[in-house]
């Protein structure tokens, strides 16, 4: 059996057949629980306990009303078993209760839209341990080379409620972003999202406070401790001076230094495809961590021991993912995608999976050359399963099948081959971060926004490799000048040109159509389009 390496996919068991429970709902869907209030910052203090594998701290959850309600109940997400208390409120509440996953906030008041309030939670507790950091959620104790704690979290599969009392629904993301306070050993340092804004010592403790100005998708809130040490630069970018600030274990610097060199053409490769980088307010940091990586908002979880490829492999099987670090380029590519736009449910987590394994190929065509990129994503479709489709289950925290990295790409790639303009092409990805640029979206709105931009109506294409497990089969004989072909394996009415020269495109239907070419040279058929090609003459 055909292995496929994920890159950083969360391997569920529901993504196969399962019955989804009123917990699944609760964690998945805008419950009449939240769906009267916005999240508009969190205000959070952590402190991780190595001895014991444990985190306490506090999170002041700042929301606002967005309709009139009269004694409503909050829903605020805590997994066991973390446990809670609640310190302090703006606002006259009843009871609190547990149930499972969730904490239920009880009030006996009317709410009008608009007004502002928040709650303030206490929360400690041992949390999930990862056995096998991303893939799985939860928090990481190891210790590094030199014998020192080296502590974090992943998170995006699990949820930051792993450990943290949040709303824990992607669609709500705090609007005016985070103030983090992370309490270390006097001999560790604490990094987390966006900027460092203070530092202190009180005693034998480190206090670091980091802010964030912008929206940030809850999983993406992550402290990370260990005994670092920081280099900086500057990028010029389409917005001025972009701040880049790197944090690594301190016998690693040498190695950071050479390394990390990749992040400036990398971002001049992602500038020009989808437009400025989203958090300049927020600056870009690489943060090494005890697991291979994650695209945390403004602080990219790194650890791929300073190889290019995956892990020193690449994944193509062309050879040419070894001329870069896997782990910078395809977690950056995260801040476009999944972080300036994140989608409303996991379901539809193909747009930050889809898109930025398409990233890759992106840069390496600028970093190299086009040929180089066509044959990497022509080379990652080895990896595609076609197991279930890539769309999961809504409104349940459901993530459909691992195709959404390799199988999205190549969709995209077919795309762009059928708009044969990669300006028009370039324009459209930089819109979509432009139009949707701190939003969270849905596939649909995804999907119209390239049809109506590209002047093409692609439903059928997304519906043949989103929703089903199919790869469209161009049939074809060839006598001479004359070509005969039809699809198979297609969705109903699937509407999928394919250009056979620069002068000549067919439209195949489930039908057979004959054609005649300009000449009687044997066809040669367009690799870059995800389907297969059967030659069945008789």
């Amino acid at each position: 059996m055909k292995k496929t390496f994920l890159p950083l996919i969360f391997i569920s068991a529901m993504s196969l057949a399962q019955n989804f429970t009123r917990q699944d709902t609760l964690k998945g869907s805008n419950t009449r629980f939240r769906d009267f209030w916005d999240v508009k910052k969190y205000e959070l203090s952590v402190e991780a306990d190595f001895a014991s594998q444990s985190v306490a701290g506090q999170n002041r959850i700042i929301f606002e009303i967005t309709k009139d309600v009269v004694n409503p109940v909050f829903q605020i997400d805590l997994q066991q078993p973390m446990t809670y208390k609640i310190v302090d409120s703006s606002t006259k509440l009843c009871t609190s209760r547990r149930e499972g996953d969730f904490i239920f906030v009880e009030t006996n008041k009317s709410y009008k839209k608009g007004e502002v309030h928040s709650f303030t939670f206490e929360f400690s507790g041992n949390p999930v341990v990862a056995k096998n950091a991303p893939w799985d959620g939860g928090w990481v104790f190891k210790k590094d080379e030199s014998g020192n704690p080296f502590v974090s979290v992943a998170q995006e599969g699990i949820g930051t409620s792993v450990w943290l009392p949040v709303k824990d629904i992607w669609s709500d993301e705090p609007d005016n972003g985070i103030l983090m306070k992370i309490i270390t050993p006097r001999d560790l340092t604490g990094v987390g999202n966006g900027r460092l804004i203070s530092q202190t010592t009180e005693k034998n403790k480190n206090i670091f406070v980091w802010e964030v100005k912008n929206p940030i998708n809850a999983y993406s809130i992550v402290p990370s401790i260990g005994k670092y040490v920081n280099f900086k630069e500057t990028y010029n970018g389409e917005k001025g001076q972009l701040d880049l600030d790197y944090w690594v274990l301190d016998y690693n610097l040498d190695k950071a230094k050479k390394q990390f060199q990749q992040v400036k053409p990398m971002m001049q490769a992602f500038e020009y495809w989808f437009g400025p980088y989203p958090f300049y307010e927020d600056s870009y940091k690489l943060v090494e961590t005890p697991y291979l990586g994650m695209e945390h908002q403004s602080n990219v979880a790194y650890g791929n021991r300073y190889e290019n490829g995956y892990l020193g492999r690449d994944l193509s099987g062309t050879g040419v993912g070894l001329n870069w670090d896997f782990i910078i380029i395809h977690e950056t590519g995260h801040e476009w995608f999944a972080n300036n736009i994140t989608a409303k449910d996991q379901a539809d987590m193909w747009v930050h999976e889809g898109f930025t394994s398409y990233s890759e190929t992106l840069f390496t065509e600028k970093y190299m050359d086009k040929a180089s990129g066509e044959n990497y994503v022509q080379g990652i479709r080895g990896n595609i399963e076609n197991d279930i489709p890539i769309i999961g289950k809504y409104g349940v925290r459901n993530e459909g099948s691992g195709d959404m990295y390799y199988k999205g790409a190549n969709m995209l790639h077919t795309i762009r081959q059928v708009i044969n303009d990669d300006e028009k092409f370039r324009q459209i990805l930089r819109g979509l971060n432009k139009d949707f640029g701190l939003q969270t979206v849905t596939t649909k709105q995804v999907e119209d926004y390239i049809t109506t931009k590209s002047d093409i109506d692609f439903s059928t294409v997304f519906d043949q490799y989103l929703r089903t497990t199919k790869i469209p089969a161009l049939e074809y004989y060839q006598n001479g000048k004359t070509l005969t072909f039809r699809y198979i394996n297609a969705v109903k009415g699937l509407i999928l040109p394919i250009r056979i020269s620069e002068s000549q495109t067919i439209i195949p239907t489930d039908q057979w159509q004959t054609v005649q070419l300009k000449s009687a040279e044997t066809v040669q058929w367009n690799r870059n389009y995800y389907v297969e090609y059967l030659d069945v003459k008789p």
